[in-house]
């Protein structure tokens, strides 16, 4: 298990999740910043397990399994998690409700083609979507800090950025839920 590496990288994201929640809940700023590199650290990791597992021939089963599913776990806590303590309020609350719906959304779909022995492989556009919704997370994870180091205008910067993946997301599940009825 250990000699494959990017299957140890999957299992290390899904490990952090709880330190990632204990961070978030930590005094400011201290919670802010830790949570934020943790949270990037994953986001790293997620890259890194893929490019690893072509590179090194490691792809299996299990990592093309577990890999978006790690994923989507800690964005999914992230997200719970800024709206709990209102970084993301109001109306922006859509663009992390699209986010998870679209999330879960694939998942399911992922599931049903597997049952019938066929592959949805990820677009370009969603490598895209989720580099662009991890920076968004990183940065509203940042908090005020975030903010001030990014001269005032992280929080902007962080919803503008969710609110483009949330669009993009609406583009990729229209996409994967096109494909995956053709083989209804």
């Amino acid at each position: 298990m250990l000699s494959n590496i990017p299957i140890s990288l999957t299992y290390f994201r899904i490990i952090i999740i709880p330190f990632f929640i204990f961070a978030f809940f930590l005094p400011s700023p201290s919670g802010e910043w830790i949570s934020c590199w943790i949270f990037v650290i994953a986001a790293i990791t997620d890259y890194l397990d893929g490019k690893l597992a072509r590179e090194l021939n490691q792809e299996s089963k299990l990592g093309s399994l577990l890999d978006p599913v790690a994923d989507k776990i800690i964005v999914t806590v992230a997200l719970v998690l800024m709206v709990h303590n209102k970084t993301i309020d109001d109306y922006n609350l859509y663009a992390a409700i699209i986010i998870i719906a679209r999330e879960i959304l694939v998942s399911g779909l992922r599931e049903f083609l597997a049952k019938l022995q066929i592959s949805l492989p990820v677009s370009n556009l969603s490598k895209i979507k989720t580099f662009i919704q991890m920076f968004a997370i990183s940065v509203l994870l940042s908090g005020e800090p975030g903010n001030q180091f990014l001269f005032g205008y992280g929080k902007s910067l962080g919803i503008l950025s969710l609110w483009t993946s949330a669009i993009i997301t609406i583009q990729t599940g229209y996409v994967y839920t096109v494909k995956c009825l053709k083989h209804t």
